[in-house]
């Protein structure tokens, strides 16, 4: 069902606004408009321009609390809007002061570890490093050179230059070491080498000793700095574990704050000659806005006007849908197809009726039927998942019509309560002998479209539509049409006589007249101008192979539900032929594991696709008759929790 709306405005002085806020609008949902796009005929309306104070700690209060579990905190702690500012702002600076130790500390243990990186190839160097620096008249370079270059390097180097390469080490591609030259040589040998592809590569100069006392000065000075780093690390940990509960309260203080606050930005204010005023305007339900007002009596403070929807000033209401809890979880049917708009009707019991019903008689087994139901109820229990509470209530109608066909886990009993859908049969006349199932599946089929249409002409109704009313083929016309078709055709089937002639004249040819006619007959209706369109022949063209469409489409629309009896079908005789793999039928004990596993996958596999073949029957043979889907959503600014 949709709830009924009323617009209403809310205005009082501007610097009075969070108190009415906090005060009164925080305990009701309304869906908050913007005032200066609803209330374009008010003269002198300005923007309410203020700055959230509360977003910025909100956002770090957001931080904190995603660095540790929620479930782990104590809700009964609470926090003034004072204390809150006041927490998050001394946890911010105790916990930028610690990160900003951790940051510098990672630059300090990113440094040690490069300079490991570039010392560890020269370890076997057995000599002081810094005594290298102040040689007077001898030069040197430190770096690597490929394998495949270093024996051309030996034969061509040594005997033409005066140099010297001493290897460190050595691993599959490259040898590190260092060669020594004459300063006076030193950019020739320079060249030389570079062209004998070595790679330079530049020592730290700030550590004394050999490489060897370099590098484990450098792995102890990187192993107190990630001692360091995890003594920062725990202080970071145990400084939000110690304010995690308060910081819990300061976040939840200031969404709230920060919400309220935030109605500013769909606020209006204007002025008279001595006061700034604020106005506030949107949709509460009918219940919701008159609670409002009673409660409002008494301020002196604040003025309340209501309107009633009327179609015409007011734009189109939001949609809130208030179901009774047993067919909410069917709402997410109704909402991944579309919400109704506020003057459809609200689909949702009717669907979670024929949605379950449909189900159980297309997937009917006592077993399985109670397996879904309760697996169902669990998950919807502890996971609060709308499928699973739709899975459950299939369920129900599942095990219902598990005894109608007499099935329990595919173990057919000999006498059904009301037939076993494989071997019934019924004869009628014309069509010879049918399964009955289908029969009844199209039987059903046909007053579930009927009903599709009687949805149709409320709605029309409520939308003042004259060609929805009474013309179009889902209309009064079509109605007239196709429920003297099912009528007609349950006479004949039941041996019964039919109408005389002119009977079926009035009640197949008529309505189909108004039906090619409906766009001259609904411009004639609301007094137009024009009655017949300019082009006569095409109109005529075009209204043949509508009408043949649209005979088509009931044909095809009533056809479609004889897969309910399909699928009863299919479903006994995929587990019949569970049962014959398990050697049933056979002498001898049966294989109980074959049964198990068969029931699970049938279970899983046609149920699954039972319940997908019923969403299409209703949203293709159904909701394209009556539902168009197009409301826009009630979003309140607070969202209450709904019992």
């Amino acid at each position: 069902m949709i709830e009924k709306m009323k617009f209403i405005s809310i205005t009082g002085p501007k610097a009075d606004i969070d108190r009415v806020v906090n005060e009164y609008l925080s305990k009701y949902e309304i869906h908050l408009e913007n005032a200066l796009t609803e209330l374009q005929s008010v003269q002198n309306l300005d923007p309410y321009i203020q700055i959230n104070p509360y977003r910025e700690s909100l956002n770090k209060a957001s931080e904190f609390c995603n660095l540790f579990d929620a479930s782990t905190v104590d809700t009964s702690v609470s926090l003034s809007v004072e204390d809150s500012l006041k927490l998050i702002e001394s946890v911010d600076q105790q916990y930028t002061a610690v990160t900003q130790e951790l940051e510098d500390l990672e630059k300090q243990r990113s440094h040690l570890d490069e300079s490991m990186k570039k010392i560890q190839p020269f370890k076997a160097l057995h000599y002081n490093l810094s005594s290298l620096l102040h040689f007077e008249f001898i030069r040197f370079r430190f770096g690597r050179i490929s394998k495949e270059y270093f024996s051309k390097f030996e034969n061509y180097i040594y005997d033409n230059y005066d140099t010297y390469f001493y290897p460190c080490g050595e691993d599959d591609t490259y040898i590190w070491g260092a060669y020594f030259c004459p300063r006076a040589q030193l950019k020739k040998i320079d060249a030389v080498y570079a062209s004998m592809h070595f790679e330079r590569i530049y020592l730290p100069d700030e550590y004394s000793g050999t490489p060897e006392e370099a590098f484990a000065y450098l792995e102890t000075e990187l192993k107190s700095a990630n001692e360091k780093n995890e003594a920062l690390k725990a202080k970071l940990q145990k400084l939000i574990d110690t304010y995690k509960d308060r910081l819990a309260a300061a976040k939840r203080t200031l969404e709230s704050c920060s919400t309220n606050f935030d109605v500013r930005r769909l606020a209006a204010c204007t002025k008279d000659d001595y006061e700034v005023f604020y106005i506030l305007c949107g949709w509460m339900s009918e219940r919701d806005a008159d609670a409002f007002q009673e409660d409002i009596r008494d301020d002196e403070n604040v003025y309340f006007f209501v309107e009633n929807y009327t179609g015409h000033e007011l734009g189109m209401p939001p949609t809130k849908l208030r179901n009774p809890k047993l067919f909410r979880p069917f709402e997410m049917f109704i909402r991944m197809y579309g919400l109704p708009a506020y003057n459809e009707i609200d689909p949702t019991i009717f669907v979670s009726i024929t949605y379950a019903f449909i189900f159980g008689a297309m997937f009917g087994d006592i077993g399985q039927g109670l397996c879904l139901f309760i697996g169902g109820l669990l998950l919807y229990k502890f996971k609060k998942m709308d499928l699973a509470a739709i899975i459950s209530t299939a369920g129900i109608f599942s095990t219902f019509f598990g005894f109608m066909f007499g099935s329990f886990f595919g173990f057919e009993m000999e006498d059904p309560i009301w037939l076993s859908p494989k071997t019934h049969m019924s004869t009628l006349p014309f069509l010879g002998t049918l399964n009955t199932v289908f029969i009844v599946a199209i039987g059903f089929g046909m007053f579930l479209i009927l009903l599709s249409m009687v949805f149709h002409i409320i709605n029309a109704v409520k939308a003042k539509d004259t060609e929805n009313i009474w013309f179009d083929h889902n209309a009064v016309a079509g109605l007239i049409f196709y429920g003297a078709l099912t009528a007609t055709i349950f006479l004949f089937m039941s041996g019964h006589s039919l109408p005389a002639a002119a009977v079926l004249v009035v009640m197949f040819v008529i309505p189909l007249l108004l039906i090619f006619f409906k766009e001259p007959l609904t411009n004639l209706v609301n007094k137009k101008s024009e009655i017949m369109p300019g082009s006569k022949g095409m109109f005529f063209v075009q209204g043949f192979f509508e009408m043949f469409e649209v005979l088509l489409s009931y044909f095809s629309n009533t056809l479609s539900f004889v897969r309910i009896g399909a699928f009863a079908v299919s479903h006994a005789a995929m587990m019949e032929v569970v049962l014959t793999l398990a050697g049933v039928q056979a002498s001898g004990n049966p294989n109980w594991i074959v049964i198990v596993l068969g029931n699970l996958f049938v279970c899983g596999l046609e149920g699954l696709i039972v319940g997908i073949q019923v969403l299409r029957l209703e949203y293709y043979e159904l909701f394209s008759r009556f539902y168009k889907g197009n409301g826009r959503e009630f979003k309140p600014f607070i969202k209450k929790t709904e019992n």
